[in-house]
């Protein structure tokens, strides 16, 4: 698995993860969505510590910033 999470992708999906929680835990958001929303937050926080998203892989992406003589 290599890396493809830049900074900026990490602090957004966990911030989008804390939202979903806040949401949850207030009572705004319940039911269906509060389940799905709740799975996607897991997974944002998930790919955000081990700065890997699967989906980018396919596609060649990444969002990491390219250090100079390959250094990770």
């Amino acid at each position: 698995m290599k890396k493809n999470m830049g900074i900026a992708d990490t602090v957004i999906r966990i911030s989008a993860a804390v939202v979903i929680a806040v949401l949850y835990f207030t009572g705004t958001i319940s039911g269906t969505l509060a389940i799905i929303l709740l799975i996607l937050a897991g997974i944002f926080i998930l790919t955000s510590f081990v700065s890997f998203c699967p989906l980018y892989a396919p596609f060649n992406f990444s969002t990491r910033k390219k250090l100079p003589l390959g250094r990770e």
